[in-house]
């Protein structure tokens, strides 16, 4: 993913001069091109996130499309009080960028997992959430969030991420992409969960369960339209994230149904409300949560 993004951000960087990009002490190779043909939109702010976020708000009153991208916690729960105060709360269109979500970085330790981030963006009025699920739907996010005029906030993996579109796909913000077509149970993912999501779908299928899969890109806002759709047609909706079950799509689901008064059947998978304090990389952590392949598979089992 951050690959798609570097690539993507180079190419729209010399479209529209008003880009600049701000790094919080990394990506020093990965913005190798960009900082060789922009050298003069480019500022590494280091370990000062607060700092960083302050300067994009500032550029953003001067005109110009500011970019921040460093690691996930770092760019969310460390400057949160500059993104409230200093852009949400001025309705700027600066674009935040956290790398390595989720359990991305599960092998680091705490201060390198994002269990929160989604919760503490989505509370912050006009703040957008886009979490494409690989890297052609980044490049489609980030090319949807220099049109939208507003603080976004774009939450990414790391590498390696499998690749689920055949293209780049018509990306809208707050309008959910089906991936697959289903009958019976609706898979909605948000981020880089899609792949697992594919992987339970085929294994459903199988068990002549009939499963559709939703990309949902865009976690605020939300695609109303489409969750009344699935909540009216589907016999079971499933919300999968590599996020804490409190805060993120799930809670944004259930949020609505409360709302709405739908009494669908609802099963949101997550991270569940505890720290990781084992040592291990991204595969063992979603195992021990239960969010890999079998421990999704047979919660939406034990629910049919």
């Amino acid at each position: 993913m951050r690959n798609a993004f570097s690539e993507e951000l180079t190419v729209l960087a010399g479209k529209d001069k008003r880009i600049v990009l701000l790094s919080g002490d990394i990506g020093n190779r990965l913005f190798d091109r960009y900082k060789e043909l922009y050298p003069d939109r480019f500022y590494n702010c280091g370990v000062a996130e607060g700092n960083m976020v302050s300067l994009a708000a500032g550029l953003a009153l001067c005109g110009m499309r500011p970019v921040t991208y460093t690691i996930t916690p770092f760019n969310t729960a460390r400057c949160y009080e500059q993104i409230r105060v200093d852009v949400a709360f001025h309705r700027l269109p600066v674009i935040i960028v956290g790398v390595g979500s989720g359990l991305s970085y599960a092998e680091l330790g705490p201060t390198h997992h994002s269990f929160d981030d989604i919760a503490l963006m989505r509370v912050l009025p006009d703040m957008a959430i886009l979490c494409p699920s690989d890297s052609l739907e980044v490049k489609a996010a980030l090319r949807a969030a220099l049109n939208y005029n507003g603080p976004l906030y774009i939450r990414l993996g790391k590498k390696g991420e499998p690749v689920i579109h055949r293209e780049v796909p018509d990306l809208v913000i707050g309008k959910a992409i089906i991936i697959k077509p289903g009958m019976e149970v609706s898979i909605l993912s948000t981020g880089n969960m899609l792949p697992v999501a594919m992987d339970v779908a085929e294994d459903l299928e199988k068990r002549s369960i009939s499963t559709e899969v939703v990309s949902f890109h865009t976690v605020k806002p939300l695609d109303v339209d489409l969750l009344k759709h699935c909540f009216s047609n589907r016999r079971i909706v499933v919300s999968l994230e590599e996020h804490s079950i409190h805060g993120g799509l799930g809670s944004a689901i259930a949020e609505w149904m409360a709302m709405t008064q739908n009494k669908g059947a609802f099963l949101s998978i997550g991270i569940a409300d505890s720290f990781f304090k084992k040592a291990g990389k991204q595969g063992f952590a979603r195992s021990y949560y239960g969010i890999d392949k079998e421990g999704i598979i047979k919660r939406i089992l034990n629910l049919i």
